[in-house]
């Protein structure tokens, strides 16, 4: 009987380290597999002007992701090679007239950019001291200097949340804010995940 067992244990044991090694890797396959096709779908044009010999719409995988990246490459070539400072100056004030468009344009824009862009904004991990009891939350230093809003000792500081792509955006104290050692993609990580990545 205590064979049975033992055998039973060690099934078990390899079952949970093959659960660990797989789910994740499974899992991300597939958040990216669903992403990717549901892009595809959305954006795929084949089926509106090719059809099959019986009449059907024709789908072709992969020609909607193809051709938002050619779009995207030649919108950048375009306004890198092209597109003027002055045009661009008109492009920023033509946006700004037009109000809920403005507000949804620039969020999405600085909220990009703070990612991809020349500027990248979370890149300072910062760990913020919350009340008195000593507790304490991981976020990213976003604006340093309030002067313009009269908050010449504060600063911003984003919290992502876990298991999440929202955040929350507080203004804290600058003296409650101290630098972490570590680097900006293993801080989101560890805050993304719960606390349980990012320390490798």
């Amino acid at each position: 009987m205590s064979m049975i067992k033992k055998v039973s244990q060690t099934l078990l044991y390899y079952l949970i380290k093959g659960a660990l090694v797989v789910v994740p890797v499974a899992g991300a396959v597939f958040l990216i597999i669903w992403a990717v096709a549901s892009l595809d779908n959305a954006l795929n044009l084949t089926s509106h002007f090719l059809q099959d010999e019986h009449g059907h719409p024709l789908y072709i995988p992969g020609i909607g992701i193809l051709t938002v990246l050619c779009a995207l490459i030649l919108v950048g070539l375009i306004f890198t090679n092209l597109v003027t400072a002055p045009i661009r100056a008109w492009l920023k004030r033509s946006i700004n007239k037009i109000p809920l468009f403005n507000t949804l344009y620039s969020s999405i824009k600085d909220f990009t950019e703070a990612f991809v862009g020349d500027a990248k904004k979370f890149n300072e991990p910062v760990l913020v001291l919350v009340n008195e009891t000593g507790l304490k939350k991981i976020g990213f230093l976003t604006q340093r200097d309030l002067d313009t809003i009269g908050l010449p000792d504060e600063v911003v500081v984003y919290f992502p949340y876990s298991y999440s792509v929202a955040g929350q955006v507080v203004v804290v104290k600058s003296s409650h804010v101290q630098k972490l050692n570590m680097s900006a993609t293993d801080a989101m990580k560890l805050v993304v995940s719960g606390g349980v990545s990012g320390l490798e």
